[in-house]
């Protein structure tokens, strides 16, 4: 069994017998490996966002939670490989490394077969450009990404046009951008006391408080922006 069907295996093993333990003994007898191979392989597994914990003690071992990962995805291999042509399209973004991690899981979810092909057809494809073996310079910070999602006022500095940086209060409401265009994380400014869309490439530190965010609606003609122009986005 090559490495690709046996981490596939080994999902669906756990998968199989969660929420009980599988010790790295028994995976090993399992898979006709080492425990350190077994080891190595969870160790990848939970690199790539698969939700793998260890329990201790004499009837321990990797746990899998059930609830939090898909059976097999009937993705083809066009599929995936238009998933992660898509996923160049979002540096500088608020979701590139949510999006990375989201196509390892489906990977890794997908028959074996079909991700070993899926693998073959994406060596095949080249995109031109500078490989992204380093952040872009305009990368945008994880905590500015992931704004939304606490709920918590941010104190952030942010520099103006000139380059003078001020130190704001703001309650996280929304993103406005395109791919192709600068993101603004918009935001309630304490310090302005009023909506204002703080260009993310121009905030330059940002501190999450433990302040809870009170809620505030943000509607479309809030914006300020021709609605011809913007789009609300959907997942269906």
């Amino acid at each position: 069994m090559n490495r690709t069907d046996r981490l596939y295996a080994l999902v669906e093993e756990l998968r199989a017998v969660a929420p009980r333990p599988r010790s790295a003994r028994w995976l090993a007898g399992r898979f006709e490996v080492s425990t350190r191979t077994v080891e190595r392989d969870i160790s990848a597994l939970q690199q790539s966002g698969v939700p793998i914990w260890a329990e201790p003690g004499r009837t321990g071992g990797y746990c899998l939670d059930k609830a939090r990962t898909l059976p097999p995805v009937n993705l083809t291999p066009g599929e995936a490989v238009a998933l992660a042509v898509a996923l160049r399209q979002l540096d500088g973004t608020p979701f590139l490394a949510d999006a990375a991690t989201a196509l390892r899981k489906l990977v890794t979810a997908m028959q074996a077969g079909d991700a070993a092909a899926a693998q073959e057809l994406a060596e095949r494809i080249h995109l031109l450009g500078k490989p992204d073996a380093a952040p872009p310079p305009t990368a945008m910070p994880r905590l500015v990404a992931d704004a939304l999602q606490p709920r918590r006022v941010l104190r952030i500095g942010y520099a103006d046009r000139a380059g003078a940086v001020t130190v704001r209060e703001i309650e996280p409401l929304g993103y406005v951008g395109s791919p192709a265009a600068h993101w603004y994380l918009v935001a309630w400014c304490r310090l302005r006391d009023g909506l204002r869309a703080f260009r993310t490439d121009r905030i330059t530190c940002v501190t999450v408080t433990a302040e809870a965010a009170p809620p505030r609606p943000l509607r479309s003609e809030d914006l300020d922006i021709p609605p011809e122009k913007l789009r609300q986005l959907t997942l269906i």
